[in-house]
């Protein structure tokens, strides 16, 4: 049976998208787009930029759905990182808030503008101790991690630092490539 090494299935550091703790959340989504262009075009996208400290250690990272919250400073009011769904509130009490709460209130090249002048570490996500796994973790491991905490992503650490991204697509692509080696 082969064993599958995390390294060899998350992203380096070196090939994902970071920026600087003092960014502004139009140079996050800058990197990011710079990062797709250069990235091996064989595997899924990027869907968050790292963030980085002074020493260049990982501190966060920000993702698309932070960033589509960056627009709106008022959904930081009302979420408090629990999913309205579970309430009960229905898709049209969802959608009456757009307009209740005056979200999106002005033209979206004005909303995108002031909330790309705004720093990173004000939207990004700072990890958990359970969004974290080691290198030398296996991939049941990770899978077992990832299911319970329904991670999108984990941050790979050795030698206590953060040297890679460890994706759901590539866990996914992995189990893939093994479910189509079991057919032949």
């Amino acid at each position: 049976m082969k064993t599958y090494n995390l390294q060899d299935i998350m992203v380096p550091l070196s090939e994902y998208a970071t920026v600087s703790e003092e960014a502004t959340l139009f140079e996050a989504v800058a990197a990011l787009e710079e990062a797709q262009q250069s990235f091996d075009k064989a595997r899924y996208r990027h869907r968050a930029i790292l963030v980085l400290d002074k020493a260049q250690q990982v501190i966060g990272k920000l993702s698309q759905l932070d960033v589509l919250k960056a627009l709106e400073p008022k959904y930081h009011e009302m979420l408090d990182r629990r999913h309205l769904w579970t309430y009960g509130f229905t898709a049209e009490f969802m959608k009456s808030m757009l307009k209740d709460y005056h979200l999106f209130d002005g033209p979206m090249q004005d909303i995108c503008r002031k909330a790309g002048a705004q720093n990173v570490k004000k939207f990004m996500h700072w990890p958990a101790e359970e969004e974290i796994i080691a290198a030398t973790a296996s991939l049941d491991e990770a899978i077992h991690q990832m299911v319970l905490g329904q991670h999108q992503s984990l941050l790979v650490f050795r030698d206590e630092r953060i040297v890679g991204i460890l994706r759901l697509t590539d866990i996914f692509a992995t189990i893939h490539q093994v479910m189509m080696a079991c057919e032949r």
